[in-house]
């Protein structure tokens, strides 16, 4: 699926989502399409069933004399207990979705080399006691000979030592091929493998993968009308993004394209703070089912991974004044050379020497050669 700024824009007549663009946006559709609607349609149509049945029953002319009686105590009970238990069906597949939205991953990546002979790696787990990796799906052992690039299965292909403890030991059922990364990554942000079928993950099940930690920061700031961007971890640049009038961009793209794009890395995970300057505006990306508040005097935090490259669009979901609808948001999610080139490129605009040399270190989370072995 590639991304593109049809792909990525709401079409006339939809009444359906647009298409996700994140692993975690398709949970989010999923539960959506698949436990909430069949829920609510199922309710719908148990009540109105219910209410044609009292109103062919129990009309004036079929039951001419009415009951006396005022209380039920087995129909108490039955609509009482049921929307209880439908309360707690909803609510437990949302709170995982909750807490996968609202707690920023800190999963983190160590790349070893194989020599042909060596069978146990060692991964320091110095989380937070409350985060440390304490069970399989916490951890993902990867392989990659360059030819092929495979996520072995615990027990199955290896085995682990020390869960809980400060330092895990994998061993592997055979040595990894001399020359061979073994990358090991842990953390207790996961979400479902991204080329897993959603149906599949919810009935047979699918390898959870490891959100790793953010490798940037984009620093958002809402105002009357429109947004200001910054990047502290590629020397603190800022600049203006604002609708594009009418005459300089096609029918199509009106009130959604702007003159300066976010632009994002592929498969990297973003930390997102909000905030404002003068009213509460919405930063909103719907590929990516994301929404948070910019609330002067306050800092929100929220984080996204962009799956494919293309451009995605969005706007301000907070009305915030009369032009409220003319506070588009246009993410470019670009490959990493691209993006390191962009940002050298805003560099220069900011008179700042570029970043990305041939020499420094690149910190990739799409690239296992790019973390420390």
């Amino acid at each position: 699926m590639t991304a593109s700024a049809a792909y990525a824009l709401p079409k006339p007549g939809g009444i359906d989502m647009q298409p996700a663009a994140s692993a975690l946006a398709e949970e989010v559709h999923f539960f959506h399409n698949g436990i909430l609607m069949p829920v609510m349609t199922g309710i719908s149509l148990l009540v109105l069933a219910l209410l044609i049945w009292v109103m062919i029953r129990y009309n004036s002319k079929s039951n001419p004399v009415a009951k006396k009686f005022s209380h039920n105590t087995l129909v108490e009970v039955i609509w009482t207990g049921i929307p209880i238990l439908i309360l707690l069906a909803i609510a437990l597949p949302s709170f995982e979705l909750l807490f996968k939205e609202g707690v920023t991953p800190d999963g983190k990546q160590v790349v070893a080399r194989g020599d042909g002979q060596t069978v146990d790696f060692v991964f320091d787990n110095d989380f937070p006691e409350s985060r440390m990796v304490k069970r399989a799906d916490h951890l993902q052992v990867i392989l990659d000979t360059g030819a092929e690039r495979r996520t072995l299965k615990n027990r199955q292909d290896f085995t682990v030592e020390g869960w809980g403890e400060p330092e895990l030991v994998v061993s592997l059922n055979e040595p990894a091929p001399r020359g061979a990364s073994v990358i090991l990554r842990g953390g207790r942000s996961t979400q479902n493998v991204s080329d897993c079928p959603m149906a599949k993950r919810y009935v047979d099940g699918c390898d959870k993968e490891v959100v790793l930690a953010p490798t940037m920061t984009l620093k958002v700031n809402g105002y009357q009308w429109g947004w200001t961007y910054s990047y502290p971890d590629f020397g603190d640049f800022e600049y203006s993004s604002n609708m594009l009038p009418e005459d300089q961009t096609t029918a199509a793209l009106y009130r959604f394209e702007v003159d300066n794009r976010v632009v994002v890395p592929v498969g990297e995970t973003i930390r997102v703070t909000t905030t404002a300057r003068d009213v509460i505006h919405s930063w909103a990306l719907p590929n990516f089912a994301l929404k948070i508040d910019a609330v002067p005097g306050r800092f929100n935090e929220t984080w996204f991974r962009a799956e494919e490259e293309g451009v995605y669009y969005g706007q301000c979901s907070e009305i915030c004044g009369v032009r409220h609808s003319f506070m588009p948001i246009a993410v470019e999610v670009v490959s990493r050379p691209k993006f390191e080139a962009w940002v050298d490129s805003q560099r220069a605009l900011a008179g700042l020497d570029p970043m990305f040399g041939d020499n420094n270190v690149k910190l990739a989370q799409a690239d296992a050669g790019a973390s420390a072995e």
